[in-house]
């Protein structure tokens, strides 16, 4: 059961209003603001008519770069392997200035998949078994005014969840007040993670902690609030604030994840499987994290399914990850897998089937794809 074709398929799928029901658009961040993704599908088949499928993120805003590099670099050296020597596929690769690590990841999880979907065991078993059947997730929201973002709070808890995710803005003072909004909303049903994706100083870090902490509101984490590569200042915000304090795209880097660890800098760790290298990856970093008594959860780029279907299984049987992913998945304008899933009391169920227990809808596909 050899691999015989690996294909890189680009699409652009819409997000929902957010008039619409658990809708986003526009999802704004301090560096976007999203109407619509790019996405780019991996399809792996094998000799036997196997197919598996994994997803990434475009990346560099190229899906033509993004394409080369699956069809010119990762392809040549997996077309003719065993589609179970996953192991020996991903620690084949070694390029000294350029990392390939999201490209593997995507694959990997298409080899996950049709392995899974060969030997008719979902890709949970093959991890050593899940521990739940469902996943709780937190749901997101991007930018918006403080008294506009009331009603998405309420929104959450009446659909079942109990952790909203929002980003951060340029402005500080205006991100607390709007969680203290929302807090309010509420009554405090909500925990809340604030995103500034590396947009802060420390100053201002410290400044959003102390504020919401003075009004009795402790964030669940305040994610990656400066840019990476800053242990020092890591460590010193740690000791500075009460809020737990997160990484996220410094998790992207193997290294710097160790550094942090070993500096007592963080509480959390917002892993992803895909930049990660994969899910083998993901799970050492983990128990990595784990072993030093930093809680773990995983990040969302607005998954088309495939990989939220990876990051299931891989949740589910992975005890370190003890706090709930981040989850856009119900935002999406429409769907690529035949079998949607969807949000029961704030969680999603971990498919049973063969392999991610998920199928890509063709017709879906080339409606949508941009090549």
């Amino acid at each position: 059961m050899s691999i015989t074709n690996v294909d890189a398929i680009p699409v652009e799928m819409a997000v929902k209003p957010l008039e619409a029901d658990l809708g986003l658009a526009p999802y704004v961040s301090n560096h976007d603001e999203v109407e619509s993704v790019e996405r780019m599908l991996v399809r792996v088949d094998t000799d036997d008519g196997v197919t598996g499928w994994g997803e990434m993120l475009v990346g560099m805003k190229s899906a033509a770069v993004t394409k080369a590099v699956i069809d010119d670099v990762i392809a040549p050296e997996l077309v003719g392997r065993e589609v179970g020597e996953i192991r020996d596929f991903v620690d084949s690769f070694y390029f000294p200035y350029v990392k390939v690590r999201p490209f593997l990841g995507a694959v990997e999880t298409a080899l996950w998949d049709a392995f899974g979907k060969t030997v008719g065991q979902p890709v949970h078993r093959l991890l050593g078994g899940k521990t739940r059947d469902s996943v709780p997730i937190a749901t997101c929201l991007g930018i918006l005014g403080p008294e506009e973002s009331r009603p998405y709070a309420r929104r959450a808890v009446e659909h079942g969840f109990t952790t909203l995710k929002t980003k951060a803005g340029p402005d500080w003072r205006e991100d607390v007040a709007r969680i203290r909004a929302m807090h309010d909303e509420v009554d405090g049903e909500l925990e809340f993670r604030l995103d500034p994706n590396q947009g802060w100083a420390f100053e201002d870090a410290v400044r959003v902690a102390t504020r919401l902490e003075e009004a009795g509101v402790l964030l669940q984490y305040l994610e990656q609030p400066v840019r990476i590569d800053t242990y020092g200042t890591y460590a010193s915000l740690r000791n500075r604030v009460r809020t737990p304090i997160a990484v996220n795209e410094d998790t992207y880097f193997p290294r710097n994840l160790r550094y942090l660890l070993q500096a007592d800098a963080i509480d959390v760790a917002v892993v992803d499987l895909v930049p990660a290298g994969g899910i083998l990856r993901v799970r050492e970093q983990v128990a990595m994290a784990a072993n030093a008594g930093v809680s773990v959860s995983h990040h969302c780029g607005f998954d088309l399914g495939v990989k939220t279907a990876a990051m299931l299984h891989t949740v589910a049987s992975t005890p370190g990850i003890n706090l709930p992913p981040d989850s856009v998945y119900y935002g999406w304008d429409d769907y690529i897998i035949e079998d949607p899933f969807e949000v029961e009391d704030g969680a999603l169920t971990v498919p049973d089937g063969p392999g991610l227990g998920i199928e890509v809808d063709d017709t879906k596909v080339e409606r949508h794809r941009i090549d």
